[in-house]
């Protein structure tokens, strides 16, 4: 195949703007030749590079709109405030430490065991790839990679099996304490007398997954960005945030008997509250979407979990923070319910 590029002028030579660019080539093959010639004018070009900027520019604009509005939703909703919320409500309520007192010990313990495994076998792996980007801190950061890996996989373990049944106390006990109880019921037996956590009774409803083998290998695939300073760690934390984001709210969807389309709905409808996402677009030739950010509640309580050996009591102040803000989404429901139930009384009896 040949291929040949001509810039050839009409008219006047003194004027550059009225040449063309001919594109020619020759294609050879065993049974025959072809030629093709095609001509380019350059206010061609001029008009595609023009549109191609203004799409660009008008799908810009409209992602920009659509972000703001999200972010308008995620600040009005406050969810980012709810697990600090949850660290002064479980401090100022002592009868919702009993669930936590009854699992320090074994906690600590499945700590000290993941923490010395990933300090022998994991160091001086990790410190080798660590000193090519941090050089002689490398002993520190190395360290307290460690320390915060091993606090999220005894986290991902604990939270499965060991912590499992504490922090469903602790979610429906803060439910009862915002005297939520009647929701509460939806799933467990609840008894007339006690404090929130003593009047917590058998459970009807259990969680509806033990362990997540995708929530392991999403840690596994994150885990890495944790190598790149601070960038990588930001962007790591983002991404845990989203996943949290999506789930904080499990046990309140169970307890209040939603499918999983009812739950993706409300999901989508509050997205910026749960999960932060800002919606971009990955092309400007077609309308695929493609979604980035960190959960505003799931990146503040990833970030407080993330502190090593406090990251078990903040597991249980950001599941307070979490049935707090269920419970005030719960009381707000209930109270526009009250407002409407007149009006659709009174519309009832005209139509009577």
């Amino acid at each position: 195949m040949a291929i040949e590029l001509r810039n050839s002028f009409h008219g006047s030579s003194t004027v550059p703007n009225h040449h063309k660019w001919t594109i020619s080539w020759l294609e050879l093959s065993s049974d025959s030749i072809h030629s093709i010639r095609i001509s380019i004018h350059p206010d061609s070009i001029k008009t595609m590079a023009s549109r191609f900027a203004d799409k660009a520019q008008e799908v810009a604009k409209e992602d920009i709109d659509k972000a703001k509005l999200l972010l308008n939703d995620a600040a009005k909703s406050g969810s980012y405030l709810y697990p600090i919320k949850g660290i002064f409500y479980f401090f100022s309520h002592p009868e919702l430490w009993k669930p936590l007192r009854s699992r320090v010990v074994p906690y600590l313990t499945l700590y000290a065991g993941v923490l010395g495994s990933m300090f022998f076998f994991t160091y001086l792996p990790q410190l080798a790839i660590m000193a090519f980007v941090n050089g002689p801190f490398a002993i520190f950061t190395t360290a307290f990679l460690i320390l915060s890996e091993s606090s999220t996989i005894t986290g991902l373990v604990s939270k499965n099996y060991l912590l499992q049944d504490a922090i469903l106390d602790t979610f429906d006990g803060t439910l009862i304490a915002r005297s939520q109880h009647e929701i509460v019921a939806e799933g467990r037996e609840v008894k007339s007398r006690g404090d929130s956590i003593q009047r917590l009774g058998k459970a009807l409803k259990r969680p509806l997954e033990r362990f997540s083998v995708k929530e392991l290998v999403r840690y596994v695939m994150y885990l890495p960005l944790n190598f790149i300073p601070v960038v990588g760690t930001v962007i790591f934390v983002l991404l845990r945030g989203r996943t949290r984001g999506e789930s904080v709210h499990d046990r309140y969807f169970q307890l209040k008997g939603w499918p999983t389309t009812r739950k993706s709905k409300w999901l989508q409808d509050h997205k910026g509250a749960y999960t932060g996402q800002v919606v971009f677009r990955n092309s400007f030739l077609t309308s695929h979407k493609k979604s980035m950010g960190g959960g505003l509640f799931g990146t503040v309580a990833t970030l407080l979990e993330m502190v090593p050996l406090a990251s078990v009591l903040f597991s249980f102040t950001n599941t307070v923070g979490a049935a707090l803000w269920a419970a005030d989404i719960e009381a707000k429901e209930n109270e526009i319910a009250k407002s409407t139930a007149p009006g659709l009384r009174e519309t009832a009896k005209k139509v009577e």
